[in-house]
């Protein structure tokens, strides 16, 4: 057997970020390995157009980007491939994040605090169209997923503000930046988020991030 039928097969991997030297720091992880970055973007636009038009094994996207977030890009890349095994690589554990992630059919959520070997084996695992959620992931947001008023087409009685605030909740924003967004009082973001949660019949924020989702909110 040559060398060349023993090389293992190779990953080809897109990279939205944008922050460059978070790019050249996956490269050089990637380097002596399989995976082989074949494109770039530092815009959730400039992401979308690149996967809309390339062929790759694994897409790993950013939250936080200008022109689009991550979370929006792997909206609308999964109504067009949906078989394309994304990965969200984010800074910030936050389980509005998780749950839109987990919501628009992403393969696992990364903290770029992940060791080397932990996010080489993501990749693989991905380019193998295996998902990566643990048990616990997903756990915190199955509630959303399964709650009954997420089937069809059901009108849930929210008020124009509620629907506002659950909106700007699903992004992943604290009540505090609700407040300040929306120009209201930080109490008055709280009694919103507790009508909104009795109302569609979830526990918590994740699990209305997921409904909000579901229900094309955001």
């Amino acid at each position: 057997m040559n060398e060349a039928q023993t090389e293992p097969k190779k990953i080809r991997v897109f990279i939205a970020d944008d922050h460059e030297m978070v790019r050249v720091g996956l490269r050089a992880m990637f380097q002596g390995t399989e995976i082989e970055v074949v494109g770039e973007a530092g815009t959730g636009e400039d992401a979308v157009n690149f996967l809309r038009n390339n062929d790759v094994d694994v897409a790993i996207l950013d939250v936080r980007m200008p022109h689009g977030d991550g979370l929006n890009a792997l909206g609308r890349i999964k109504l067009e491939k949906p078989d394309l095994p994304v990965l969200i690589l984010s800074t910030f554990d936050n389980p509005s994040y998780v749950a839109r992630a987990v919501a628009f059919g992403a393969q696992g959520y990364l903290l770029k605090s992940s060791t080397r070997d932990e996010l080489l084996e993501a990749i693989r695992a991905a380019a193998r169209g295996e998902s990566i959620w643990t048990r616990e992931e997903l756990r915190r947001v199955a509630g959303g997923l399964a709650t009954p008023r997420t089937q069809g087409n059901i009108d849930i009685p929210l008020t124009q503000r509620e629907s506002e605030v659950l909106r700007h909740l699903a992004r992943g924003m604290t009540n505090k930046e609700i407040a300040q967004a929306l120009k209201i009082s930080y109490e008055t973001v709280k009694e919103h988020v507790q009508h909104i949660l009795r109302k569609i019949g979830v526990t918590d924020r994740t699990q209305a991030a997921v409904w909000a989702v579901k229900n094309g909110l955001v």
